[in-house]
């Protein structure tokens, strides 16, 4: 890992965990939004500035004075942000030392680990409990790339057969390189890994997760010792082949990114000069070939991760002594209102994830680049003008993947029209409510002190006090036979005194006995 993704000296930690505010606040219920009708798709896209006037003129002082507190409280604690560094950095350091010493399996053994997703981009929100970490995988010089789809899914082959260690993994045609096999092998690997490895932190253990079938990740959670505990934390370890630089991109993709006007012509060349990599995610459809089962996705994570972290259209945004700026902020902002939206309509909003807004981010950035219009008084007013970028793109079902411009996020396709119209209808109903989902944020308590009874999880803090009604209500019947039992006993022995017949407590008696092996 680089010395810059390990977050355990405080600088930058110690500033966040200053503003951050330890009182808590409960959740609202806003009401249900009902799904509006789906707009005419227009053919041009809606000027995202068009799209948020509206939006920017309707904060009031009340709104602004939510939106800056709420952005604060967002901010990882240190002492949370210290303790997950050192369990995933453990995790991750003895893993690529079991990988490369492992000689079952010699393709893995040149592995180095790429570290990408929000944690490492410095806008997760609220808790350290998810890093993703891309598993770098050495392809030969010359592959041939196969567009599946629009422009994100590929089928790889070898431009000639191999006797590297990498043949292992290509099907029988000898050239055609399967995703499935390497994704099977990497659970293997890693299964193998957790048998004689432990946490650092004594009382905690890393569990692999089952396998999903559109996942390209090995995801492994980090529980307490205690049977039934709840995820701590969540860590994506994702196999991504590393096509070397000299080769280039895919064809459709060779333009680069449109950030000419935000970040310059240099940097667009070094995004389109640098290597490209592939993970193994099966395309998803019904009556796929067997060719089509093992695509793999092409993915931009290291390079989203260089955008935003170096996101000034001045090269000295944000650093030590020069002028902060407030992107960063609004698109944790944005992924806290999606996550709220997620949580509070998981079904009608199944489809909707963070990557729907860091596309709409990423293209607000590319327009509006001038580092002056993202000033931190301005907070905000750029969060709204953002906010209403996504829901002019939701209105128009026009969301063109940023790297991939031919893929449209909310197409039919991928996100279904009446689940893209409750959307709207969501976004707008915040916006005229004074965004409640953002008001009153759950509390988050300190991620090594959780419950371990499982609190932050659903599934089993609903099974458990299940489990101790029904144990109760065993005991109380228990209690009342008793009672019975000894309530009958009594009776017997004042008529056997009082009449003299012993031959009733022996009737009673056996009939009853049976209480006493419950």
């Amino acid at each position: 890992m680089d010395r810059e993704d390990r977050d355990v000296n405080g600088s930058l930690a110690a500033k966040e965990a200053k503003h951050r505010k330890d009182d808590s606040r409960g959740k609202p219920s806003p009401p249900r939004p009902t799904p509006a009708r789906q707009r005419q798709k227009t053919p041009q896209k809606q000027a995202p500035e068009e799209g948020s006037k509206g939006v920017e003129e309707s904060a009031s002082p009340e709104l602004t004075s939510w939106i800056k507190l709420n952005a604060k409280d967002l901010k990882i604690r240190l002492t949370d942000r210290r303790w997950a560094a050192e369990v995933v950095n453990d995790f991750q350091d003895n893993l690529l030392k079991f990988l490369r010493g492992n000689s079952d399996q010699p393709f893995f053994q040149s592995a180095d680990f790429l570290n990408s997703g929000s944690y490492f981009e410095k806008v997760k929100i609220r808790s350290p409990d998810e890093f993703d970490m891309m598993l770098k995988l050495q392809a030969p010089s010359r592959l041939i790339m196969t567009e599946l789809d629009g422009g994100l899914f590929y089928r790889i082959n070898l431009a000639r057969p191999s006797r590297k260690p990498i043949k292992a993994f290509t099907l029988e045609n000898g050239y055609t390189l399967s995703s499935r096999q390497i994704l099977s092998e990497m659970h293997r690997l890693v299964r193998k890994f957790l048998k004689t490895y432990q946490v650092p932190d004594e009382g905690f253990r890393w569990e692999v997760n089952r396998k999903q079938l559109h996942s390209p990740a090995v995801t492994l959670s980090l529980c307490r010792n205690e049977m039934c505990s709840a995820e701590l934390i969540s860590v994506d370890v994702v196999p991504a082949l590393e096509v070397p630089s000299s080769q280039g991109w895919p064809l459709a993709l060779r333009n680069g990114p449109d950030v000419d006007n935000w970040l310059g012509k240099k940097v667009r060349q070094e995004i389109k000069s640098s290597a490209c990599f592939f993970v193994p995610k099966r395309l998803k459809g019904r009556n796929l070939s067997e060719e089509a089962k093992e695509s793999w996705r092409i993915s931009f994570s290291h390079v989203e991760k260089k955008l935003i972290r170096n996101h000034g259209n001045k090269k000295t945004c944000c650093e030590s002594n020069a002028t902060k700026c407030c992107r960063k902020q609004c698109f944790m902002l944005l992924k806290s209102l999606i996550e709220g939206l997620k949580q509070r309509f998981p079904k009608e909003l199944d489809h909707l994830c963070s990557y729907h807004g860091k596309t709409a981010f990423l293209h607000t950035l590319s327009i509006r680049f001038d580092d002056s219009m993202w000033a931190c008084l301005q907070l905000p007013a750029c969060f709204l003008h953002l906010l209403g970028d996504l829901e002019s793109h939701a209105r128009t079902g026009l969301l063109p993947h940023f790297f991939v411009p031919n893929c449209n996020l909310f197409s039919p396709a991928l996100f279904p029209r009446r689940e893209l119209a409750f959307l709207v209808s969501a976004l707008e109903e915040q916006r005229r409510e004074g965004l409640p989902l953002l008001r009153h944020p759950a509390p988050v308590p300190p991620l090594r002190l959780r419950s371990p009874s499982g609190d932050t999880s659903p599934e089993i803090s609903t099974d458990k006090p299940s489990s101790v009604t029904t144990v109760h209500s065993l005991d109380t019947t228990f209690k009342n036979k008793l009672v019975l039992l000894i309530a009958g006993a009594v009776v017997c022995v004042l008529l056997s005194v009082s009449l003299g017949c012993g031959s009733i407590w022996n009737l009673v008696l056996p009939n009853n006995s049976r209480y006493y092996h419950y």
